[in-house]
């Protein structure tokens, strides 16, 4: 979980022990920006046959974080964001 393309990259690892004295380990919750807030490095339209994977290699250089479109558009289910051909996406610059 150390890659700087994962989503919960940069959140803290908490620690909670359960009754029975077992250790769980886990990120800490990762609070959603707001996409209209985040500086756009620019704009892709959805063509016929587009996947998210494809878009965010094309505008990363890597696949792995399609997270970030999803972001830049308020989206919570990937698939949602190219099921329209026409619509236009905004792809954020990494932070």
């Amino acid at each position: 979980m150390s890659d700087p393309n994962r989503r919960y990259h940069e959140l803290e690892v908490a620690e909670h022990t359960l009754p029975d004295g077992t250790s769980v380990r886990y990120r800490r919750r990762r609070m959603l920006p707001r996409g209209g807030d985040l500086p756009v490095l620019g704009r892709v339209t959805i063509s016929e046959g587009d996947r998210l994977d494809l878009l965010t290699a094309r505008s990363y250089g890597s696949a792995d974080a399609l997270w970030r479109i999803c972001d830049a558009n308020d989206c919570m289910n990937p698939l949602e964001l190219t099921e329209e051909v026409g619509v236009q996406l905004t792809v954020p610059i990494p932070q």
